[in-house]
């Protein structure tokens, strides 16, 4: 479990393809002295477990689960900082909101613009999760805990999330590289989640 504050950004090493698995390598940020083989990682928004690491690396294995979510934004890894947090202590504050690094959906970027010192974004969910999300919710962008400013409802039940970034997340995250047409790894909030599978007694 996370709480969707960024602690650190890290930067793509490399990456490696067999049958059943790709492997990637990141930069171990120096402030992460407490590793262990099996911590989980939340990694622009995803949750990873740690395979390998040393002194300048930590290496992830993705499922099949994770590629078919990863093949419209794994290019952007290479490209932009990667957003890093680990996992919560028990007794932890929680500063975001509760996040699983569990993504529903790499959405569509709508809008994305300076605003001042912040920057505004916009993100189109698909019409199977807009149920998830209302104003002053939350939402999770590339790991990333963030407020709901505005929904706007679609006729093809889709929805646009508008967020706003306060210039300490733009400086602290990887949020302001996004533009309009990229993807962006979302996750709802997992007890509005739960509340409406308990609501529509879908429990599979």
């Amino acid at each position: 479990m996370f709480s969707g504050i960024i602690e650190a950004q890290s930067t793509f090493i490399q990456q490696s393809m067999d049958p059943q698995a790709l492997r990637l390598q990141i930069q171990r940020p120096p402030e992460f002295t407490d590793l262990h083989i099996g911590d989980s990682i939340c990694t622009n928004g995803i949750c990873l477990t740690i395979e390998k690491f040393d002194e300048t690396m930590i290496q992830f294995c993705l499922g099949a689960e994770t590629l078919k979510l990863l093949a419209s934004t794994l290019p952007q890894w290479s490209k932009f900082p990667i957003n890093l947090e680990r996992s919560l202590r028990f007794g932890d504050r929680v500063h975001g909101h509760l996040v699983t690094g569990h993504v529903d959906v790499a959405a569509s970027v709508r809008r994305a613009e300076a605003d001042g010192e912040c920057w505004q974004m916009q993100v189109e969910i698909p019409a199977s999760l807009a149920s998830f999300f209302w104003k002053k919710g939350s939402i999770c962008l590339n790991g990333v805990s963030l407020t709901v400013n505005q929904v706007a409802r679609l006729k093809s039940g889709a929805a646009l999330v508008d967020v706003c970034l306060i210039p300490e997340t733009l400086k602290k995250t990887n949020l302001q590289h996004f533009r309009v047409n990229d993807f962006i790894h979302v996750e709802a909030d997992y007890l509005a989640k739960a509340y409406y599978q308990i609501k529509e007694g879908n429990m599979d």
